[in-house]
């Protein structure tokens, strides 16, 4: 999943008044049967709404934070889940010369 959003995270004034763009990707390794049904997955749009308020409505001063926050939220609510990856992406971050892309990765494993 590449969720974008509009957030207020970092340390400098000017990314919590300006905002910026956030990438999200989220990893999903579960344990399925052959059912078809919504129950015997994860509800994408549900992990979708999860992550949008955690971008949009809560700051954080580094995106490492927010992706283990991503990470230990989606864990508890979602029991299916065997492995996460989550990934937020910060383009263009505001550091001396050209800069693309930054990232914070967060691996969670049930035990």
């Amino acid at each position: 999943m590449g969720l974008e959003f509009h957030g207020y995270h970092g340390l400098h004034p000017e990314e919590r008044a300006f905002g910026a763009r956030y990438i999200v990707d989220v990893e999903m390794e579960l344990q399925l049967s052959s059912e078809d049904a919504l129950s015997a997955t994860i509800d994408y749009s549900a992990v979708y709404a999860l992550v949008r308020r955690e971008v949009t409505e809560t700051r954080y001063n580094l995106i490492e934070a927010l992706a283990a926050r991503l990470a230990e939220k989606l864990m508890v609510r979602y029991a299916k889940l065997v492995r996460l990856t989550v990934r937020v992406h910060k383009p263009h971050a505001p550091l001396p010369g050209v800069v693309r892309d930054i990232y914070a990765e967060v691996v969670r494993q049930r035990e």
